[in-house]
């Protein structure tokens, strides 16, 4: 992943150190747990602890040079370690262990701190969406369906829907996080047949894994889940970042993005305050799609094993991760600090509809006066057409109209041109957010 989206505590999660030293973790309670179980000497198990080599640059150097002969990084990682530990401890290093018992255990292990990252982030962007959503449950504005004027909403509204699919997301990575937080160490195809299924439970249970069968390496699908539900929580923030970018546009302009003193929105255009952290998050979403279709893909493998996986995974699941978490934060920061112009939402929905907001409301007032639908709905739209051609107020229009004024007297039209009225119930979605507390 390029730095620019690399934030440090998960930049750090997947660093090569931080790889390399969890692979030695495992080898190391591995050995420890063969101790254990009467398998390996206990004073062999405690010098291989005392003298394991510290994890640090130049440690990761020397693996890589070790790789150019080997061509196997478990095993240019082995040499490096043995050689640092001297014989003959070093014999029980990796004993009866194939690379992906170390790299798969090591991987999910790694997920599983990604994933408790991505939580917290996540946790944070449902608190700002729910407090943001209570803070504008009254603030009405136009509702829009197919991009055109539909009827009268709340700000408020829009954000609790967003928390609530939010938290939907926070459930969906929590279940990804049980599923990948697991490992394995029982040798080249699954049947431990050269290491005690012991050594297994103790390594994982010191990890806080969970032990699963499995055939040379951990199934797949699990991987799968967790890219999906880096890729729902993506779809989420483009959900979100949209959304502000169609209503910062400039001809509607109910909200913008936070504009420090010494930002520049444009090199040439000074005026430009341009939406670049929602158009930067819907671009990062269609990168996680992409890692989603990775993750599918790497299911399938050959018997019980090959490695058209790993390659893949090499750049998906770390990129992914990286990804995930930067996008959470910018997520969370625009909203927390997004700028919501109230009265140009009011504006719009009062002023810049001409009251066609309300045409559903008359409609059904005319039906409950005796008219058929039809009928209803042919004067309303005919009287609809006029206002906006006219530039006119749609209530003006039928206050003129013998189709309505002689069925609907100055009451009733005062209730079906309340926007009060048409938001009696919107704060239910609003309500709605006490299921998301945490």
């Amino acid at each position: 992943m390029i730095p620019r989206y690399v934030l440090p505590a998960m930049g750090e999660i997947f660093s090569d150190r931080a790889r390399f030293a969890l692979w030695l973790e495992i080898e190391l309670l591995a050995v420890e747990a063969a101790a254990e179980l009467g398998i390996v000497p206990a004073s062999d198990a405690s010098s291989c602890r005392a003298r394991a080599p510290l994890v640090d640059d130049a440690f990761v150097e020397a693996v890589a040079e070790r790789e150019k002969a080997t061509d196997h990084d478990v095993a240019a990682f082995v040499d490096v370690v043995q050689e640092a530990i001297g014989a003959p401890e070093n014999q029980w290093i990796h004993h009866g262990l194939t690379s992906s018992d170390v790299v798969d255990t090591a991987l999910c292990a790694t997920l599983a701190k990604a994933a408790d990252l991505m939580l917290e982030a996540l946790d944070s962007l449902v608190a700002t969406l729910r407090r943001r959503a209570l803070e504008h449950a009254g603030t009405p504005m136009l509702g829009r369906t197919h991009g055109m004027h539909a009827e009268p909403t709340t700000f408020g509204n829009k954000l609790a829907l967003y928390c609530l699919q939010a938290e939907r997301d926070r459930q969906r990575l929590k279940r990804a996080r049980d599923g990948i937080a697991v490992g394995k160490l029982s040798g080249a195809v699954g049947t431990y047949s050269n290491v005690d299924p012991g050594v297994e439970r103790r390594v994982c249970e010191a990890l806080g894994l969970r032990p699963v069968p499995a055939s040379q390496i951990v199934a797949r699908d699990r991987h799968a889940e967790y890219l999906y539900a880096c890729a729902s929580i993506g779809a989420t923030l483009e959900a979100i970042a949209l959304e502000v970018r169609h209503l910062q546009r400039s001809e509607v302009a109910e909200v913008e993005e936070a504009f420090a003193t010494a930002q520049k929105g444009s090199s040439a255009m000074p005026h430009k305050r341009n939406p670049i952290t929602a158009e930067r998050l819907c671009g990062l979403a269609r990168v996680l799609r992409g890692y989603a279709l990775t993750g599918l893909e790497d299911v399938a493998l050959w018997h019980e094993r090959d490695i058209s996986h790993s390659s893949a995974e090499r750049i998906a699941l770390p990129d992914a991760s990286l990804v995930t978490y930067y996008a959470l934060r910018k997520a969370d920061d625009l909203v927390a600090r997004l700028v919501v112009r109230a009265d140009r939402m009011l504006a719009n929905l009062l002023d810049g509809s001409y009251g066609l907001v309300f045409s559903q409301a008359l409609l059904l007032a005319l039906v409950s006066s005796g008219l058929s639908r039809d009928t209803a709905y042919r004067v309303v739209q005919s009287a609809a057409r006029r206002a906006y051609e006219e530039r006119r107020n749609l209530r003006e229009v039928v206050e003129k109209d013998e189709a309505v004024s002689e069925r609907l007297g100055a009451h009733e039209l005062e209730r079906v041109f309340s926007l009060e009225h048409a938001l009696a119930n919107a704060r239910l979605t609003v309500e709605a957010l006490k299921e998301a507390e945490t």
